[in-house]
């Protein structure tokens, strides 16, 4: 089985602390808890109306994030700038528009191709992995290998939302998706609303699986059960067994 990384999302720190101004929660001590408490990566998503996350708080993360840093966002010229000065790890393009909430629905690779294409070349000239947000539609994973893309984040909100009724059945997608995008040579990547409830069943599903991004969740777990043992939580489920 492939090892599985943990890349938090700290998006929520951040539209706690404009909630109220000033700098408490500080999103990048909660960066560098984050990665103390045994996290392997750190996802931000930058909006147009910086909402939670600022520009300014990705150039403060990238003066401290020591494991993988994953910048999420619509590449329009503002993402693709900022993403050329601070080159993370890893930059995952999702299709959203300037205003909607959350990232739920992923590309249509066919449709965009030309623009993908261009896109993820001009990142990769720059020693950025790239990744794109798709669901499990097998026309939408061939597109996926054909833009040049390293990796695919699969989207997991169906999965979540029907886990509680029939786990086999809302996982069946993303085994198929996930053995055709490792076959075409895509790196998969999986996120949106993975839990400690349903996380260990699609790790063990999910074949050559590399990386899972979780912010809500853990984020809300933290309040709880407290940010390290959330954490650790969260990477055991993750463990090969």
């Amino acid at each position: 089985m492939t090892e599985t990384k943990l890349s938090v999302n700290i998006n929520k720190i951040a539209t706690l602390r404009n909630s109220r101004g000033g700098n408490v929660p500080n999103v990048v001590q909660v960066a560098i808890d984050c990665e103390r408490f045994g996290a392997q990566g750190i996802t931000v998503h930058p909006r147009p109306d910086e909402r939670h996350i600022t520009k300014q708080d990705v150039y403060d993360l990238k003066a401290v994030v020591t494991t993988e840093f994953n910048i999420e966002g619509f590449p329009d010229q503002r993402y693709l700038d900022l993403v050329s000065e601070i080159r993370p790890a890893q930059a995952t393009l999702v299709p959203d528009p300037p205003n909607v909430l959350t990232s739920d629905a992923g590309w249509d690779t066919k449709k965009h191709l030309d623009f993908l294409q261009e896109t993820i070349s001009g990142l990769k000239a720059q020693g950025i992995r790239t990744s794109i947000f798709v669901d499990t539609d097998l026309y939408n994973i061939e597109y996926a290998a054909k833009t040049g893309v390293d990796r695919i984040e699969l989207y997991t909100g169906p999965f979540a939302e029907n886990y509680s009724q029939n786990p086999e059945a809302a996982v069946d997608a993303y085994v198929k998706a996930a053995v055709m995008a490792h076959g075409l040579g895509l790196g998969i990547n999986a996120g949106h609303d993975l839990s400690l409830e349903n996380l260990r069943f699609f790790k063990e599903q999910i074949p050559h699986l590399a990386e899972v991004s979780i912010g809500h969740a853990i984020i809300s777990d933290a309040l709880y059960l407290g940010l390290e043992n959330t954490i650790q939580r969260y990477l055991w489920l993750l463990r090969e067994v």
